[in-house]
């Protein structure tokens, strides 16, 4: 994977945006999740997007082809709940494994498609790696603070599993994304590790933490310097911000990473803050217009969307970073000591 991290110093990469957004305007109905294979299934699928990589394969290879062809450097696959614990809602647990690779296999075809049109500008497929819907910190009854509803070894297991199909299915990379509890991440990167070691390939994995609200905390309670400090043990390609809030409400966050991190930094935000029917309403031109500002201040490396985001937002800050020089990265001696901005 040299030619990723050459990319990385010549330009700032850009990151496809909301495949859920994307596949929400499809219309898929129970009928289109569950395709023929699954005609009979006892559970009710719909909303399972993960399982469209099986089931509606050439939806994905579009909403892949729309971003590519929008000026992304980086698509993720669709598996952001492709994990044991996200399927165990459908009873499709045995199926994480051939969704994780199916999803890797249809997004790698669409990035060397692309490659091939441009080799000065390659491709590359980053599996997408989310939080589970279970928390590793933190208690689900406030009557039993101590109880959780699952053990770090379980996430350990569910990803590595994940991890598996997705290497299996050709990934350049992992993002391991939207994280609220760095417990959660640290039993990926755990797996992650242990794949690395046990197969001898060194993928790189970038980190993507989110801030929950104004707190400037996840939603496990930690500040950015904490989340950094958390994950810096691992070798990291870059570690970054993502989701619940707009371009904008990062920026403050994004300076702290900015400021104390030696590897490389990305922000995919959301399409502004949601209107009152939890839709987004930023568009592309407004987005990247706040965007520019990490941009302006050299904040990052690597920049794309997150929710309400499309393929005209994603080809508004392609156009925009084209005038800009990545972010430096910070000296060793400099992230030993976090500062705030």
């Amino acid at each position: 994977m040299a030619d990723l991290f050459k990319e990385l110093e010549q330009r700032i990469l850009v990151l496809d945006g909301a495949m859920g957004t994307m596949l929400q305007a499809y219309k898929f109905q129970e009928e289109d999740f569950r395709g023929k294979r699954f005609a009979d299934w006892e559970s009710s699928l719909a909303g399972n997007n993960d399982l469209l990589s099986i089931t509606q394969p050439e939806a994905l290879a579009e909403v892949h082809r729309a971003y590519l062809e929008a000026g992304a450097d980086i698509i993720e696959t669709n598996t952001f709940s492709a994990t044991s614990v996200g399927m165990a809602d459908y009873g499709m647990e045995a199926l994480v494994r051939e969704i994780n690779r199916e999803a890797a296999r249809i997004a790698g075809e669409a990035a060397r498609e692309y490659t091939a049109k441009t080799p000065e500008k390659p491709r590359f497929v980053a599996g997408s790696i989310g939080p589970t819907n279970k928390t590793a910190s933190m208690s689900p009854d406030v009557n039993d603070p101590g109880y959780r509803a699952i053990t770090f070894d379980q996430l350990r297991e569910a990803y590595r599993e994940q991890a598996e199909g997705l290497l299996e299915g050709g990934v350049d990379l992992f993002l391991v994304e939207t994280i609220f509890d760095t417990l959660n991440a640290k039993a990926a990167l755990f797996a992650l590790q242990e794949l690395r070691e046990d197969t001898g390939r060194e993928i790189p994995i970038m980190v993507s933490g989110t801030i929950t609200d104004a707190s400037g905390r996840t939603l496990s309670g930690q500040t950015p310097e904490a989340f950094l400090i958390s994950i810096s043990h691992m070798p990291l390609l870059s570690v970054g911000l993502n989701c619940a809030l707009g371009a904008s409400q990062l920026t403050p966050y994004l300076k702290v990473l900015a400021n104390n991190a030696t590897m490389a930094i990305s922000a995919h935000p959301n399409a502004g803050l949601p209107n009152a029917f939890g839709a987004y309403d930023q568009g592309p031109e407004a987005m990247a217009g706040q965007i520019r500002e990490y941009l302006e201040l050299g904040l990052v490396n690597i920049i794309g969307g997150c929710c309400g985001t499309t393929p005209e937002h994603i080809r508004a800050i392609a156009e925009l970073v084209q005038s800009y020089k990545p972010r430096e990265y910070a000296s060793t001696s400099q992230a030993n000591t976090l500062t705030t901005p």
